[in-house]
């Protein structure tokens, strides 16, 4: 999202994250050590060196700790410059693979696990497979085998969390439940909301009290992706996983159709902020700082931005329990895969750069800027009764009961732009939450024939 630590507890709980989509996925177990593409080292050299290395870590506290770990990796290796190139989530999943089809592509990028981007890029041949590095950095000493998995494919690009690793992540993830305790209150909710009934109760109650209950901007698209994961997982809990990786399930089921029905209600019940479709999740994030709502969903990537909102005293987090489950269950695991590209010319100095950037002391440098790593490390759980303190000790919690499902959109390789387009067709009510459902199911079974 390596070393030995306190949060191995972490580690163990998250080898756990993924059990069952390491079970349920084709592809077989942990990464196996890869053919040798030639000798591999520690050392970067002595010779001038310039490494291209594109992002999506455009967000206040996520921007400061990239800053500030490539400034230290230059004064570590004075003969290397890191050319930075950061864009926002959209914008990368828009423009790497023409990058990475160029003549001069970036050294080192961060990819979007499952098919629409790495599994894409692997079968172009844009991707090296970093097994070698991996035994080398001791990367699967460090993470557990389930987050490995998540940044693997088949050789061939076909098999999701298949036998080849092609990147590893610096950052841990949830999707979840952003509240204002300040705004409940005044509504008379002294707690926040348990199940995803409990939820839209609450919203309920919020609106008649004259505030908005749920802050959302879809501009970008992506967010509705966490719109209706968030749901689907409160719903269907841990079988989303089989869902994903086409283990069983439909997306015409039940808790999916139901999942539609209850965030499309959300719109017709005025709780999410009017023209939602064409207001950005900056500004929907901004005005959820400032106390303009009493619910934010997105991710934890925002925890920087809003534990310095002008509101964020009253700000916490959490995630909802499906029925008969004795903890919450919701979407995420792990950032952005850090990934080397296959032309690169600087393949020791690009491994070196990746481990230094994801390593414990990186994790160090993430907690400082407001982050969550991928490891936590030793000591560093934030204070009881922040924002920050809800996210981490949430993270371990989730992650050491398996409650952790993954993105939708890693389930074929147009599944972003199927279900993004969809869920605005959801909340613009153009569409019924049968056909949202249909169409992802469409999409889905368009992949599986061509995929064999």
């Amino acid at each position: 999202m390596r070393h030995t630590r306190k949060a191995a507890l972490i580690a163990g709980a998250l080898a756990a994250v993924a059990l069952t989509l390491t079970a349920c996925a084709p592809g077989g177990s942990a990464p196996a050590a890869s053919q040798s593409l030639g000798p591999v080292s520690k050392s970067v050299g002595s010779g001038k060196i310039t490494l291209t290395v594109w992002d999506q870590n455009t967000d206040g506290g996520i921007d400061q700790a990239q800053k500030e770990l490539n400034a230290a990796f230059e004064k570590k290796y004075p003969n290397v410059t890191i050319k930075r190139v950061s864009r926002s989530f959209s914008d990368l999943k828009t423009t790497l693979k023409l990058a990475l089809s160029g003549d001069n592509p970036p050294d080192v990028v961060q990819a979007n696990q499952g098919y629409p981007d790495m599994g894409a890029f692997v079968k172009a041949g844009l991707l090296r497979p970093i097994n070698d590095y991996a035994d080398l950095y001791k990367w699967n000493d460090y993470y557990p085998s389930s987050l490995l998995k998540l940044n693997s494919f088949s050789s061939d690009g076909k098999t999701w969390q298949g036998d080849k690793l092609f990147g590893v992540s610096q950052t841990g993830e949830l999707v979840g439940l952003y509240y204002n305790r300040a705004v409940l209150q005044k509504a008379g909710i002294d707690a926040p909301p348990k199940t995803l009934q409990e939820l839209t109760d609450d919203m309920a109650k919020v609106k008649a009290a004259g505030a908005l209950p749920l802050s959302y901007g879809d501009v970008e698209k992506s967010p509705g992706i966490h719109l209706y994961g968030l749901a689907l997982s409160a719903l269907a809990g841990t079988k989303v996983n089989d869902l994903v990786s086409g283990a069983s399930g439909s997306w015409t089921g039940s808790d999916e159709v139901q999942a539609a029905t209850v965030v499309q209600g959300w719109q017709k019940s005025g709780y999410i902020t009017p023209g939602a479709n064409g207001v950005s999740r900056d500004a929907a994030v901004d005005a959820f700082g400032k106390g303009g709502a009493a619910f934010l969903i997105t991710g934890t990537w925002y925890l920087a931005t809003l534990a310095d909102a002008a509101s964020s005293k009253d700000i916490g987090f959490t995630a909802l329990t499906p029925d008969g489950s004795s903890t919450p269950v919701t979407m995420g695991g792990e950032g952005l895969a850090w990934a080397m590209t296959s032309k690169t010319k600087h393949a020791d100095a690009a491994a070196a750069y990746i481990d230094f950037i994801t390593d414990k002391n990186a994790s160090e440098v993430l907690v400082k800027t407001g982050n969550l790593p991928t490891v936590v490390p030793s000591g560093s759980i934030p204070a009881e009764g922040t924002v920050a303190g809800d996210i981490t000790r949430d993270y371990m919690t989730i992650s050491k009961s398996n409650g952790i499902t993954p993105y939708l959109d890693y389930a074929t390789p147009t599944f972003y732009d199927t279900i993004t387009a969809a869920a605005q067709d959801l909340i613009a009510l153009k569409a019924t939450p049968q056909q949202f459902g249909q169409t992802l199911q469409d999409d889905y079974a368009k992949f599986t024939k061509s995929n064999g």
